[in-house]
């Protein structure tokens, strides 16, 4: 009766205060203004009255594990609540739920990493949760999906994932490699699935993304076609600290969430087959209530959406670039595949440039052609590994054996290279022209008909006369 007279009185005081008239409190509270007015005159308690204490389950089911649990945490401060209570359950026989060991874990942990003397710095794997305005930021990531195609011939395949941070709507396709040229195709995809570009996107420090890493602390330098590629889409690069897998929790949690929503227990034939089965996924995740931020994903997705950045009107395209030997056969090898190139325009061991991209192959020469122009070859890049792209025009020039023949006759065959041609050419015209003018008759004279026009003799000196 204590706690309710009290309860009462605040709720009046607070009415009075804000300047509420005894009837207008009586209305409110469905009492006569007489039993409002004795309660406000009263001298009321200052705070509400204490409860004796009741013993309640967590007294009795944590105290008798309280000693194993504090010796965890001092052999591992930072060890899951959730794997403590899951060693309890199977080593123990501990009957309590995991609500229980939580409770008894935010007075037991920093208590135990007092005295183990942590400091703030040494603790710093703990995070803090952070959220971001609508169209800021995404998340990137990849997985590997292993052999879910090797019956298609196809030993790996990887997916790549996007997610919004603000709303978490995903993104998600499926290649074969994992490679630069790869990796930024992938961004153009999620832009266009998007709609827009976000403001910065994090990554951890994959190799398509910096040159090299440094040491902690210092500035990571940026590999050189990524920051062409983030200059061009107006998107900021926010590389993680290394060991730091909590920056993009998000993007991991969306890489299992596929695999268990849209992977598993089904058959695929090929990777087209995976992007679909995904797109075909994506308004069921849309309809669902996010557990994190409370809202229906397609919601907040219409929201993130609208305040992406809009797409450029030209892509940018990144390209790896090799240097690769021609081979004898007119073929370049790539990656466990043959490309070929023109026959007339190379050699044999011509060092050719490779420009691959996601989904071609360009070969170039190092040296332009009297008209500037370096492309020799542009070829579908090849799936898997063991695969020969070849253009028959490019073996044109080359022999094809089509004069060859056999016979079984025992007559002389004549020789065609003997016979004359109905058309000789101009070189052999030239070379009949020099046999026919060597058989010309040319006349014939004396040397002393040259002495009498001349008027000299042999062996004489000219007489003047």
């Amino acid at each position: 009766m204590e706690a309710e007279r009290w309860l009462e009185l605040r709720r009046f005081r607070a009415l009075r205060e804000s300047g509420a008239t005894l009837s207008e409190i009586a209305r409110e509270t469905g009492l006569n203004w007489r039993t409002v007015k004795k309660y406000l005159e009263e001298d009321g308690p200052a705070a509400p009255p204490v409860a004796a204490p009741r013993p309640g389950r967590r007294n009795q089911v944590i105290p008798p594990f309280a000693p194993i649990i504090d010796a965890w945490l001092r052999a591992e401060i930072l060890l899951k609540g959730t794997v403590i209570h899951e060693r309890l359950v199977e080593e123990y026989g501990f009957t309590g739920n995991y609500q229980r060991v939580k409770l008894y874990l935010q007075e037991a942990r920093p208590r135990i990493a007092a005295e183990l003397g942590y400091t703030p710095s040494e603790l710093a794997r703990l995070h803090r949760r952070f959220e971001v305005v609508p169209g800021a930021q995404a998340q990137v990531d990849w997985g590997d999906e292993g052999g879910i195609l090797a019956h298609m011939g196809i030993a790996k395949v990887y997916s790549f994932h996007m997610v919004l941070s603000y709303s978490r709507d995903p993104f998600c396709c499926f290649t074969t490699s994992v490679d630069l040229a790869t990796f930024w195709a992938c961004h153009r995809r999620a832009f266009a699935h998007f709609g827009g570009v976000p403001g910065s996107i994090v990554y951890d420090r994959t190799k398509t993304v910096i040159r090299r890493h440094v040491a902690p602390g210092q500035a990571v330098p940026l590999h050189p076609e990524a920051v062409a590629f983030a200059g061009h889409y107006d998107f900021t690069i926010d590389v993680l600290a290394a060991y730091r897998p909590t920056g993009k929790g998000r993007v991991e949690r969306q890489v299992r969430i596929i695999r268990d929503h849209v992977l598993a227990g089904r058959a695929f034939s090929c990777l087209h087959d995976l992007d679909q089965a995904f797109l075909e996924w994506v308004p069921l995740r849309r309809r669902r209530t996010h557990g994190t931020h409370g809202e229906v994903i397609g919601v907040r997705a219409s929201r993130d959406h609208a305040a992406l950045r809009p797409l450029p009107v030209r892509p940018h395209h990144v390209v790896n670039r090799h240097l690769r030997h021609v081979g004898k056969d007119c073929l370049v090898a790539f990656e466990a595949n043959l490309y070929s190139v023109p026959a007339t325009k190379v050699f044999h061991r011509q060092l050719v440039e490779i420009r691959a991209s996601a989904a071609t192959i360009s070969l170039h020469a190092t040296i332009p052609d009297e008209h500037g122009v370096t492309l020799l070859a542009v070829h579908p890049r090849a799936v898997g590994r063991g695969a020969q792209v070849v253009d028959p025009d490019h073996w044109k020039a080359l022999p094809d054996g089509h004069t060859r023949a056999t016979t079984t006759s025992h007559e002389d065959q004549p020789d065609p290279r003997r016979q004359q041609p109905d058309k000789p050419s101009t070189a052999l015209r030239f070379l009949l022209a020099r046999a026919d003018a060597a058989q010309i008759t040319v006349g014939r004279r004396p040397l002393s008909v040259y002495d009498q026009i001349t008027g000299t003799g042999p062996f004489t000196t000219p007489t003047t006369t």
